[in-house]
């Protein structure tokens, strides 16, 4: 009779992990559209292009502290950061709030701060911009990470 018992309570464990699993695939499914970001990311060099220069990234000196912005449509900033003081540079944008396509073709970035301000000897006029560029997606757990860089700054 214990074996009943124990095969009884074993098919009753079943059953109940088999009732609730597509609800957790359904909630996942949801959570996981819910949960995804787009970075755009770079390293900000202080040259003439904000690029590595010849010698290579090693050799070139970062623009450390540059504000960037992120413009979008008619010039509306959509967001502000700051390079940390290797010259890199993150943004994070919701996936909800922009179409990937109009991303791409209607926005730019743009370095505010004057390149003089790294390198005296720079032009202090005029300002470096990129379009952007995706180089692919980035999984996470269940996290959906969109990668865009800047094309190359002028």
């Amino acid at each position: 009779m214990a074996s009943f018992k124990t095969l009884l309570f074993v098919s009753l464990l079943i059953f109940a992990a088999l009732a609730v699993i597509p609800m957790a695939e359904a909630q996942l499914g949801l959570i996981s559209g819910l949960l995804g970001l787009i970075r755009i990311q770079g390293t900000l060099f202080c040259t003439a292009n904000g690029a590595a220069g010849a010698g290579g990234a090693s050799l070139t000196p970062v623009f450390a502290n540059a504000t960037l912005q992120l413009l979008c449509g008619s010039g509306n900033v959509v967001s502000t950061v700051s390079t940390n003081g290797q010259g890199i540079f993150s943004i994070l944008l919701d996936p909800l709030h922009f179409l990937l396509s109009s991303l791409l073709s209607d926005c730019k970035l743009v370095v505010r701060t004057p390149l003089s301000v790294c390198n005296p000897t720079l032009s202090g006029t005029g300002l470096l911009t990129s379009a952007l560029q995706l180089i692919g997606n980035t999984i996470a757990g269940l996290l959906s990470i969109i990668n865009i860089i800047p094309v190359g700054f002028n």
